[in-house]
């Protein structure tokens, strides 16, 4: 198999993961729909134009990437729980498993950038 075909079916296939548990986090509330919805668009939107235009063409689900998109904001709840999960996960990995201290001021890093995002973009008055 090719790398660019290789790349492109794991790229569909994260993205088909993050459409299922953007689904479940509409349930769940411990996981925040919106930005694993916008996770599973970048995903196919390198991989699958087919299943990019469905996604963003979903009656249910592509409202929350479109309203991302146009500019129009993250409800207060997936700002919420975005960061509240990606500190928790990344607090656990400097804490107890990740060793090299180069490595932790890494995923800090990255955890304070994702959420200086999250925290800037509109929040959706629904």
């Amino acid at each position: 198999m090719a790398t660019g075909t290789l790349l492109r079916v794991l790229l569909t296939t994260a993205g088909t993961g993050f459409v299922v548990l953007g689904i479940v986090g509409v349930f769940l509330p411990v996981l925040p729909t919106t930005p694993l919805l916008l996770l599973a668009a970048a995903c196919y939107a390198w991989s699958s134009t087919r299943f990019y235009n469905w996604l963003l063409g979903n009656r249910w689900m592509g409202e929350y990437i479109r309203s991302y998109r146009e500019g129009r904001g993250i409800p207060l709840r997936a700002k919420i729980l975005a960061t509240t999960l990606l500190w928790s996960t990344i607090g656990y990995s400097v804490a107890f498993v990740v060793p090299s201290t180069v490595l932790k001021l890494v995923l800090v890093t990255i955890a304070l950038a994702v959420s200086i995002h999250i925290i800037s973009v509109r929040t959706l008055k629904r």
